[in-house]
């Protein structure tokens, strides 16, 4: 049970992130579908920032700070980390940054996850990427890899695959009832992907514009951009 504290810290940090009205991207997809290699290149192209739930765990740990002493114990322990803890990384990151556009990969990973997101932050992401692709191609994929990585042997890589069924696709069922799931065929080429992430993402920030403007038009502000598109859509 939180302090009143807890609680306020809380409130001030949910209050402060949707001051800044961040726009938030859940980019998910099973371990070898290529979502990493996708957030980058939508980094460069759409100007993003990429967020990595694992990489800010253990940049934390690797800051030597007591947060990321606990944060090693728990793993070295076999335990999981808290969701709160994680998204407390999440949200001073997106603070820090200069940036208001966000794509948070490997978070959330179950439906616990996902809940305590919304709840602590108040956010609900704009869409959630999710990289389709067959077992047998992550599979060969993480086999062919070269990055000396000791989870990547068969026995591991099918248990990865288990838990990744078990507990993120729930969290995918339940974006995907409320129509905010894009789905990607991340079996394709890293090119043939991507032309499908633009795609995607071209559309959301089209109509986010769309969106903007017939805001600006209900409160009687210049209509100049809205009939600008209309001709754009018509020609």
């Amino acid at each position: 049970m939180g302090t009143v504290v807890d609680t306020a810290k809380k409130e001030v940090n949910r209050s402060s992130l949707s001051e800044k009205k961040v726009t938030v991207v859940f980019v998910l997809g099973g371990p070898g579908s290529g979502k990493g290699t996708q957030c980058q290149n939508i980094v460069r192209h759409f100007g993003y920032t990429h967020l990595s739930a694992g990489d800010l765990l253990r940049a934390e740990i690797k800051s030597g700070s007591e947060n990321g002493t606990m944060i090693q114990n728990m793993i070295k322990d076999g335990k999981i980390v808290p969701s709160e803890v994680t998204i407390k990384l999440l949200q001073r990151a997106m603070l820090e940054s200069s940036n208001d556009k966000f794509l948070i990969d490997g978070f959330p990973r179950n439906e616990e996850n996902r809940a305590a997101f919304e709840s602590v932050t108040g956010i609900e992401p704009e869409f959630v990427l999710f990289f389709d692709c067959p077992e047998e191609e992550m599979e060969r994929r993480l086999l062919g890899r070269n990055q000396g990585r000791e989870d990547d042997n068969v026995d591991t890589i099918r248990k990865r695959f288990k838990v990744y069924m078990e507990s993120s696709l729930p969290v995918i069922e339940y974006y995907n009832s409320k129509g905010k799931v894009r789905k990607i065929d991340a079996a394709k080429t890293v090119e043939e992907v991507f032309e499908a992430v633009k795609a995607v993402f071209t559309k959301v920030i089209f109509w986010r514009h769309i969106m903007i403007l017939l805001s600006q038009e209900s409160s009687g502000q210049d209509r100049s951009g809205l009939m600008y598109l209309t001709i754009t859509i018509e020609g």
